[in-house]
C-alpha cells in the first residue's frame, strides 16, 4: 500500500529518498482536488501565524482562569468577617465618599450576600480608559476596606486588568492590537483547513484498507513522525470547534474586524437593545452635564461641572430606586449608576454572573419612583443574546470554575498541537544538502483547480479579505512573497545541471 508523504511513519528525515519524488510518479490527491493547496495555505500559515497563536493562547489561558485567582488575591477587599444586618445602601456609598471626597461617585454594586463588600465607584481622571476607582465598603459597618482601580463592564480587578491588557495588545498598546486581530482572523483558517485535512487523511487511509486509519483516537502502533501527525491531527480535531468559537468571539472585540462586525449587527438590528436614561420631565434648567454617558462602564473622566448638593440628594435615593428595581425582577448581583443631575434616570443593571443567562435592566425616575424604561433579555434580538453569551463564554464568566477549566485545557491543547506542527516541521527537513529546514508542499495547487472552483474561491477570499482586513492583508503578502520565491526557484533551478533539477523537485 502507497501512503503519501505526508503520512509516511518513517521521518522524512530518516529517509533521503522521502525528499524527491521519483519520476511518473503522480500525487495522491485526486483532480481538482483542494487538499494541495489548503495543505500549502495550512503549513504557511501555521508556520508565520503559530507564534501570534502561541502568545494568545498562553495569554488567554491565564485570563480565563484569573476570575478565580483574583477572588483568592484579593479576598481582603472581597470579603469581611463582620456579621450583623447590612446598613443602607445609601449610608455605604456616603461612608465611601468621605474616603475620597475628591472624586465624584458614579455608581455602586451593592454586596449580594453576608461577607461580601460593596463596592462604590468613583470616575477618576488618573485612571485609564474604561477604569474606575471602586471603594470596598464592609455592609455591616460601613467602614472602607480598601480601594483599587477597577476595569470594563465585568469589574475585573487590576490583576485580571494587566492579564486581559497582555491578552489584548501585550502592553504595547494600539499597534499590539495588530498582534491580537491576526491571531483571531487565520484561527479559524487554520483551526478548518486542519480538519478538511485530517477527514481526508482519513477517508484516503480507509479507502485503502489501512488498520491504522484514525479520526478521533491516537493510533499508538506508529513512530517517529507519522506519530507526531497523529498527535496533531487528533488534537486539532478535537479542539476545532472552540478554536473556530474563539476566533470568531475574539474578532468582535478587534479594531478593523470589529468595525465592520459592529456595521453589520446595526444594519441586521442585532445590536444590544439601550436603555433609554433620560427623563422627559426635567426641568430645562438642570444645567449641569452629569455621568448619563457612563453606561456602567467607566469612562475615566470627571463631569465639567457637578452640583455637591443634587448629587448628595440622588445619593439619598439610592434604596428607594434599588427597592423599585427589586420589585419588577431586577435582583442578585446589579450595578446601579448615579446621575449627577435632574436629567438622567438612575439605572440598575444585572451583572454577568456564573449560569446567570438573562442580564436585565431598569431606568428609574429616583425623584418619583416611576420606572421610564426597562431592557429585558428575553426580548433582546437572538444575535444579540449569543454575542452576550459567547463574550461571557470567552471571559470565562458564564459556567464560572468549569468554564475557567476548560477554556484553560483548550489554551493548552492549542499549545500542542502548535508544538507538534513545529516538530511535523522540523522532521521534514533534508538529511542531504544545505537545507535546513523542512520544504513546504508542493506549488502549484491552484492550477488543480477546476476553473469554476478557482473563480468561487477567489471571490470568497476577496469577500473574507475585505471583511476581515489583517486576514486579507496577510493573505496578500503571503500570495506576493510565495510567487517571489517561486520566480526565485524557478530561475535557480534552470541554472541547475539536469541531475540536479531531477533530485531537487520545485
Amino acid at each position: 500500500m502507497s501512503i503519501p508523504e505526508l503520512e509516511r511513519d518513517t521521518p522524512v528525515a530518516d529517509t533521503p529518498t522521502a525528499q524527491a519524488k521519483p519520476a511518473g510518479v503522480k500525487d495522491s490527491s485526486p483532480p481538482h482536488s483542494l487538499r494541495p493547496l489548503i495543505m500549502r495555505l495550512h503549513f504557511y500559515a501555521g508556520i508565520l501565524v503559530a507564534p501570534f497563536l502561541a502568545l494568545a493562547a498562553v495569554s488567554g489561558g491565564l485570563y480565563a482562569l484569573a476570575p478565580s485567582i483574583e477572588q483568592l488575591v484579593y479576598r481582603d477587599f472581597l470579603h469581611v468577617d463582620s456579621t450583623g444586618p447590612a446598613v443602607p445602601v445609601t449610608e455605604q456609598v456616603r461612608a465611601a465618599q468621605q474616603v475620597r471626597p475628591d472624586l465624584t461617585v458614579a455608581a455602586v454594586r451593592p454586596a449580594t450576600s453576608p461577607g461580601e463588600t460593596t463596592r462604590v465607584l468613583f470616575t477618576d481622571p488618573s485612571l485609564g480608559e474604561s477604569e474606575r476607582l471602586a471603594v470596598f465598603i464592609d455592609p455591616a459597618t460601613a467602614g472602607s476596606v480598601g480601594e483599587l482601580a477597577v476595569y470594563g463592564s465585568s469589574g475585573a480587578l487590576p490583576l485580571r486588568t494587566w492579564i486581559s491588557q497582555l491578552h489584548r495588545h501585550l502592553h504595547l498598546g494600539e499597534p499590539g492590537l495588530i498582534y491580537s486581530e491576526l491571531a483571531a482572523s487565520w484561527l479559524w483558517v487554520i483551526a478548518l483547513g486542519g480538519v478538511y485535512l485530517w477527514v481526508q487523511r482519513y477517508r484516503t487511509l480507509r479507502r485503502r484498507g489501512a488498520d491504522t486509519a484514525r479520526l478521533f483516537t491516537l493510533d499508538r502502533s506508529t513512530r517517529g513522525r507519522n506519530r507526531t501527525l497523529s498527535w496533531h491531527g487528533v488534537l486539532g480535531i478535537w479542539i476545532a470547534a472552540g478554536l473556530v468559537f474563539l476566533s470568531a468571539t475574539g474578532l468582535t472585540w478587534s479594531k478593523y474586524a470589529g468595525e465592520n462586525i459592529s456595521e453589520l449587527r446595526t444594519a441586521l438590528s442585532w445590536t444590544t437593545p439601550k436603555l433609554d436614561k433620560k427623563l422627559d420631565a426635567a426641568p430645562a434648567s438642570a444645567g449641569v452635564t452629569g455621568s448619563g454617558g457612563h453606561d456602567g462602564h467607566g469612562g475615566g473622566h470627571t463631569p465639567a461641572a457637578v452640583d455637591p448638593g443634587l448629587l448628595d440628594r440622588n445619593v439619598g435615593e439610592l434604596d428607594t430606586v434599588l427597592e423599585v428595581a427589586g420589585s419588577n425582577g431586577i435582583t442578585g448581583a446589579v450595578e446601579a449608576s448615579i446621575p449627577a443631575d435632574t436629567a438622567t434616570a438612575f439605572t440598575v443593571t444585572q451583572t454577568r454572573q456564573p449560569w446567570q443567562f438573562a442580564t436585565d435592566s431598569i431606568a428609574v425616575n429616583g425623584a418619583t419612583g416611576a420606572v421610564t424604561d426597562v431592557s429585558r433579555f428575553a426580548q433582546w434580538p437572538l444575535a444579540a443574546k449569543l454575542t452576550s453569551w459567547g463574550i461571557a463564554l470567552h471571559m470565562g464568566l458564564l459556567f464560572g470554575l468549569l468554564n475557567q477549566l476548560l477554556l484553560a485545557a483548550l489554551a493548552v491543547a492549542l499549545l500542542a498541537v502548535i508544538v507538534r506542527g513545529y516538530i511535523l516541521w522540523w522532521r521534514r527537513r533534508p538529511t542531504r544538502g544545505t537545507r535546513r529546514v523542512g520544504r513546504p508542499p508542493m506549488r502549484g495547487a491552484w492550477r488543480r483547480l477546476h476553473p469554476a472552483a478557482a473563480v468561487a474561491l477567489v471571490v470568497g477570499t476577496v469577500a473574507v479579505g475585505w471583511f476581515v482586513p489583517l486576514l486579507g492583508l496577510s493573505l496578500l503578502a503571503f500570495l506576493l512573497v510565495d510567487a517571489a520565491l517561486g520566480t526565485l526557484g524557478g530561475r535557480q533551478a534552470r541554472h541547475r545541471r539536469p541531475s540536479e533539477a531531477a533530485a531537487v523537485p520545485q
